[in-house]
């Protein structure tokens, strides 16, 4: 594999106006323009980045290796 397959970025999650009901009113959420969502999107990136990614990065990788095996064996 060369090395821009192993710097091939995938995509995890993204944030939308929708998401910030429940702890927004809509005058609230009308008021944020696409850079200020842009920097909520930058914020919960690196928030997650700081809390929990690299905990639950090894977890869930080894679950979808697990479960790429147990199909190559039933296959």
């Amino acid at each position: 594999m060369d090395r821009n397959a192993w710097l091939k970025p995938f995509p995890i999650t993204s944030v939308c106006r929708e998401d910030l009901r429940g702890i927004l009113s809509d005058n609230e959420i009308a008021r944020l323009d696409d850079i200020d969502m842009q920097a909520i999107a930058e914020k919960m990136a690196d928030a997650y980045c700081e809390s929990v990614f690299w905990i639950d990065l090894p977890i869930v990788t080894e679950y979808v290796l697990e479960n790429k095996v147990k199909q190559e064996a039933g296959s």
